[in-house]
């Protein structure tokens, strides 16, 4: 059996992350956001944004995703896809500060973070480290993973 390249790990990522978008739950913003992650395990776990009338319990997709692949015992995280919309001037769309940390916590720097812009029918795609995303990640040295 052929070993996925790189491009099929993105493509298949962006994919999933696009899907779930389709189930955020974004009534106040209308801004949906997909993510989709890719475990040590080789499965791909996705996660969608669900807002709050109060705003501070929104969780964004990006955590959103994290947290089943955690939930169904994953503990490494080889590399994540966010699918979201354009906003009006932006370049990329990338995770918040939150998320970032999240990642942190289950990524390796040098992971591969895959954000995906929709503009009509086109995926404009900007692939970033976490590191770059994240350079001075918070971590407690007593640690372990």
């Amino acid at each position: 059996m052929k070993r996925p390249t790189k491009k099929d790990t993105e493509n298949t990522l962006l994919n999933a992350a696009q899907a779930a978008r389709e189930n955020s739950y974004s009534p106040y913003s209308h801004f949906k956001v997909g993510a989709a992650v890719l475990a040590r395990s080789g499965r791909v776990y996705t996660g969608t944004n669900i807002e709050n009338a109060s705003f501070g319990l929104t969780v964004c997709a990006e955590r959103n995703a994290v947290f089943a692949a955690v939930g169904a015992g994953e503990k490494e995280i080889l590399a994540l896809a966010l699918v979201s919309g354009k906003l009006p001037g932006a370049k990329v769309n990338s995770p918040c500060g939150a998320c970032r940390q999240v990642l942190a916590e289950f990524m390796k720097p040098n992971a591969p973070v895959y954000m995906g812009m929709l503009e009509g029918t086109k995926r404009v795609v900007v692939t970033k480290t976490l590191k770059d995303l994240l350079p001075l990640a918070f971590q407690l040295t007593t640690h372990k993973k």
